[in-house]
Order: C-alpha cells, then sequence, then structure tokens
C-alpha cells in the first residue's frame, strides 16, 4: 500500500496573507480609568467628555456631529461599560491635528 504524502497547495502564501488579521490577537481594550493610567496626557474627565461627544447630539440649535471616536473604533461599549482601543484612539488624535496651509 502506498502512502500519500499531501502537498501543500502553490497558493499558500495568499491563503496565510489572507487570513494574518484573522489569525493576529485582537488588541486590548481599557476602561477610562485603565487608559488615563496608560497615557497620563488624558486624564479620565476629559476621555469621558471625549465619550460624551462621540456621539451625534441635539441642542436648541440642532444636531452637533460626533468627533469621530466611534466611527474609527477606538470605542467599545457593553452595557454601561465603555472600554477604549488605544491604538485606534492614538491614531484618531493623529488625525486630529490640524495641518497648516502649503
Amino acid at each position: 500500500m502506498e502512502i500519500l504524502n499531501p502537498q501543500p497547495p502553490a497558493n499558500i502564501a495568499a491563503i496565510e496573507a489572507a487570513y494574518r488579521n484573522v489569525l493576529t490577537p485582537a488588541t486590548p481594550l481599557y476602561t477610562v480609568e485603565q487608559f488615563a493610567i496608560r497615557q497620563p496626557a488624558f486624564t479620565a474627565p476629559a476621555l469621558r467628555n471625549l465619550i460624551f461627544k462621540a456621539e451625534p447630539r441635539q441642542t436648541s440649535r440642532g444636531t452637533i456631529r460626533g468627533n469621530g471616536l466611534i466611527e474609527c473604533g477606538a470605542i467599545a461599549r457593553l452595557g454601561r461599560k465603555v472600554l477604549i482601543d488605544e491604538a485606534r484612539f492614538l491614531e484618531w488624535i493623529r488625525n486630529q491635528s490640524v495641518k497648516g496651509n502649503s
């Protein structure tokens, strides 16, 4: 009886590349207090203010759009708990800087 030696597919690199994001571990999420300790530039009240302003809200003058934290994926909500993705939050901060006219 002959034993068959299965060959890996020729496009194994393409398959690994397609699943690379799936196979990497998720980035850690931090509570507001934990994030304020890890990033001392942001106090817990300042973070709560940014989180409050992340969603569109109604005022007497109309609708104020959110600041973009939710859209960029920096904020995750689990019931009443608010968790912050550190990498996405810092990326959002970098994108907020105003660029001068060139």
